[in-house]
């Protein structure tokens, strides 16, 4: 292993798993509402996933799934009476109010935080934003109990520092990982951050048309000011509109980095030339590659469908070639599959496909790196991190036998009023926290 390592910290998929079609903007989301979910596939799929990556040699870690349905913010709204009584109230009266309250959207673990390296920060320390994400009520709920998880496992002030969420009404929308890359020569040295932004809360506006901009300008300097980013280090980009108008709704469903590459689709950005001299001057003398997409050979929408750039683009050990890990859609797609074929004999440093199926969370919106966040950190941090929470061969077995415990194979959105389903969630939860070693965690436990 390596001194510094990019371990990828992946989302657990909760047992609550369903397609409300909450989210506006993301169209697989909004064109699956109602449709039958199946939470132990999905699960299973996202455990599949870290398996394959842990057996390439990548440093594979997991974030748990957060309470569902949450009804401490059912009981903040007025509701009360036992738990039960609460979810049967909240369906009469409100169920949409209950569906975004069982969402177990924090499986999409991209949103969850953003994260600087020790090697780019102040300090020398390991920093962690977890995200607000105030521009959906349903995820809106999650930067609490998100920021608590990633306690557990970073749990030493003397290599990684936790700041709270962003505050600030209506304004400073925070999106998370989903709109912040990194590039650098190698993980261990000083890189360039990249923060995405859609729109601008204060001075001249950004206005799209269809969907709304989810990230800030104000949110993405605040973080780079609060993790103590160099300034020469750190740049701003606006995200096309388009793209967002056309369903991108994070900037990772049309760019992903790695290293000293950019793959991005050639509409991602506002500002492409302007873009790519500030990413130059700021990473110095060393040769960035940017790969760009043309609309011509894959057109944004099948882009956008099939999540090509909603991949993770590693480099597995013991080789500079880079590896890109894909939707099973991707290959399915034609002109993208087409595009990828050729791009692995092109000159630049992607010369390997893997293609993964997590068709589960596709069809709500979220592809393999949704499900992923990244963490750099070098061996005296790694050593640090709490070990529950790395992924094993024997922990896989583990969590592949809970899920078949305690998950349904089907949910449909009349199942969410169902008060067994409370309990269940509340089982496998409680098994999780034994498991994970964690004690009494999740509220429910406290009562």
């Amino acid at each position: 292993m390596s001194a510094t390592v990019e371990m990828n910290f992946d989302g657990l998929i909760g047992s609550t798993h369903n397609y409300a079609g909450l989210s506006q903007g993301n169209l697989a989301s909004t064109n699956n509402a109602e449709h039958v979910s199946r939470p132990r596939q999905a699960a299973k799929e996202g455990l599949a996933k870290m398996q394959r990556l842990h057996q390439l040699g990548l440093q594979q870690g997991i974030l748990i799934p957060h309470e569902r349905p949450h009804i401490p913010t059912l009981r903040k709204m007025g509701f009360s009476g036992t738990d039960q009584s609460i979810v049967e109230k909240v369906n009469k009266s409100a169920p949409g109010l209950l569906a975004r309250c069982y969402s177990a959207s924090s499986m999409w673990a991209a949103n969850a935080a953003t994260v600087s390296p020790g090697s780019d920060t102040a300090d020398g320390r390991v920093h962690f934003t977890p995200a607000n994400l105030k521009t959906m009520f349903h995820r809106s709920i999650e930067h609490g109990m998100t920021g608590d998880i990633l306690k557990a496992i970073f749990n030493n002030d003397k290599y990684f520092h936790h700041h709270d969420a962003l505050s600030g009404g209506i304004y400073l929308g925070d999106e998370g990982a989903a709109n912040h890359n990194r590039l650098c020569n190698a993980y261990g040295e000083q890189g360039v951050e990249l923060f995405v932004y859609g729109k601008k809360d204060f001075g001249s506006s950004t206005m799209t048309n269809r969907y709304p901009a989810r990230q800030s300008l104000e949110a993405s300097m605040a973080i780079a000011r609060k993790h103590g980013l160099a300034e020469s280090k750190t740049v701003m980009a606006l995200q096309s509109l388009e793209v967002i108008d056309a369903g991108g709704f994070h900037n990772d469903v049309v760019s992903v980095t790695n290293k000293n590459v950019l793959f991005m689709h050639e509409q991602a950005f506002a500002d492409k030339a302007n873009l790519f001299a500030k990413l130059n001057e700021a990473f110095g003398d060393t040769a960035l590659h940017f790969i760009e997409v043309p609309e011509d050979r894959v057109s944004l929408s099948d882009a956008i469908k099939s999540y090509l750039f909603n991949s993770q683009l590693v480099n597995l050990p013991g080789g500079e070639d880079m590896t890109l890990i894909l939707p099973m859609e991707s290959q399915e797609n034609k002109s993208v599959h087409s595009y990828l074929l050729d791009l692995i004999e092109q000159d630049t440093p992607i010369k390997h496909l893997e293609f993964v199926d997590v068709r589960q969370s596709m069809r709500n919106g979220g592809g393999p790196a949704c499900l992923r966040l990244r963490v750099v950190m070098n061996e005296q941090q790694l050593a640090a991190v709490n070990p529950s929470f790395l992924f094993t061969d024997r922990l896989f077995l583990t969590l592949n036998n809970w899920v078949d415990k305690h998950y349904r194979d089907e949910l449909c959105s009349t199942d969410l009023a169902d008060p067994a389903l409370l309990f269940e969630s509340r089982a496998a939860l409680d098994e999780l926290t034994q498991i994970m070693q964690l004690g009494s965690f999740y509220s429910f436990q406290k009562v």
